[in-house]
């Protein structure tokens, strides 16, 4: 229940301020752009107000393993601090436990820049240390289709400007849509390969690498995040974050402090669940070769080469 109070209490007061904007733009008969430019502008103020008080930020684009990674991350803690077991790290719920943990703030970059009007740099971001996690955006974007599909609340996907409910498109389809698809999680990683060196500090973890090697790349996220965890520690939090528990604990819906976000959105459709397959490279499943050729194609001609997924570009993600 500790674990729980901060988050109830910050949802508590997301939601009042959320029922006041609404009401006002009720009352004012805002149209449909107005009212989600507003909606986009509170989230954005929600999320600046907590960068402004956290120690360290982890970034990443939708549907790139940050579920998986928060999870290590949680558990870690719970060893190092005795926290409850299944106990999800939220933002400043284990801090409000233990004032040794650090407030994190998790954030997909997404609505920040709509508060602060900083659109075109991390401004907003360069006295944080920051944690990005990408992953191949090919397998991003296909993980995104089925999130669009079967997870996503038709208010939130035009919150987040993906097609409308009741779309009728294909997997290579939504691929190609320049609002959701690939070139937007293209664009995204592009504009942090740019703006990585202006933060206080910073560290890039991949999700093929954390499958290739988790032990080691989480030994190198707790110390980055000043984690004062054991190897046997580490070694247990992987073991406790592999697919298979993990797939099993989001049917169970047992972990705590959720929410929502390790809830299958239904049951009965394998697609539909958070923790989905996990497979490295898996996009090409869902294509034909020449639909591939394409893919391959964006990705090789548009995506900084510093993040490895494609051989095009020469541009290094500046480093200190």
């Amino acid at each position: 229940m500790r674990a729980a109070l901060p988050q109830l209490i910050h949802q508590a007061r997301r939601r009042a301020r959320r029922s006041i904007v609404r009401l006002h733009l009720s009352l004012t008969r805002a149209n449909h752009e107005q009212r989600l430019g507003a909606e986009r502008q509170l989230r954005g103020r929600e999320q600046y107000d907590q960068l402004q008080s956290a120690d360290a930020v982890i970034v990443s684009y939708a549907k790139s393993g940050r579920t998986w990674l928060r999870v290590m991350i949680s558990r870690l803690y719970q060893q190092v601090y005795d926290l409850p077991k299944d106990a999800v790290i939220g933002f400043d719920n284990f801090h409000y436990i233990d004032r040794r943990i650090p407030r994190l703030l998790f954030t997909h970059d997404e609505f920040i820049r709509d508060y602060s009007g900083n659109t075109s740099t991390k401004l907003d971001f360069y006295d944080k240390k920051v944690l990005l996690m990408v992953r191949d955006p090919r397998d991003v974007v296909v993980s995104s289709f089925f999130h669009w599909r079967f997870r996503t609340q038709p208010w939130k996907k035009q919150l987040s400007f993906y097609p409308p409910h009741g779309s009728d498109l294909s997997m290579f389809e939504f691929v190609q849509d320049d609002r959701s698809g690939l070139r937007r999680i293209i664009n995204f990683m592009n504009s942090w390969a740019e703006e990585l060196v202006n933060t206080r500090a910073h560290e890039i973890v991949k999700y093929e690498n954390m499958r290739a090697d988790p032990v080691n790349e989480l030994a190198r996220v707790a110390r980055f995040l000043e984690i004062p965890a054991s190897a046997a520690q580490i070694t247990e939090a992987v073991d406790y974050a592999s697919y298979e528990n993990m797939k099993k604990k989001e049917a169970e819906q047992s972990f705590r402090t959720s929410g929502a976000r390790l809830n299958p959105g239904d049951k009965s459709i394998p697609d539909s669940y958070k923790v989905r397959r996990a497979k490295v490279g898996g996009y090409r499943d869902y294509f034909e070769d020449a639909q591939i050729k394409v893919i391959d194609e964006i990705v090789t001609e548009n995506l900084d080469s510093a993040y490895g997924y494609n051989q095009s570009k020469t541009a290094d993600i500046k480093s200190d």
